[in-house]
């Protein structure tokens, strides 16, 4: 016989829709990882505004779309009326 306790199972509980209504007011931050190759730290300190900064990601590949650090979804990117967007390609 085993002297480990018995731990109670934890049923799950629904949540009520009002609270789902309160957290969609909550902020988040939603980011968008590009990779740069050969990217150095002077490079960073040379950036400025106008400058380009080439990707290693090959036109069309999907970034990833992280909320808060998670990753949510993949995405690729794309120009609507002269400006940069995503658009999501698949939820993770």
């Amino acid at each position: 016989m085993s002297s480990v306790p018995a731990i109670p199972r934890q049923v799950p509980v629904a949540i009520p829709e009002d609270v789902w209504e309160e957290a969609g007011q909550l902020p988040c931050l939603l980011t968008v990882d590009l990779p740069v190759g050969k990217f150095t730290v002077r490079d960073l300190l040379q950036l400025e505004p106008g400058m380009v900064v080439e990707s290693t990601n090959s036109e069309g590949s999907d970034v990833p779309v992280t909320v808060n650090s998670q990753l949510i979804a993949w995405a690729e990117l794309e120009v609507v009326s002269k400006r940069l967007a995503i658009r999501l390609t698949e939820l993770a």
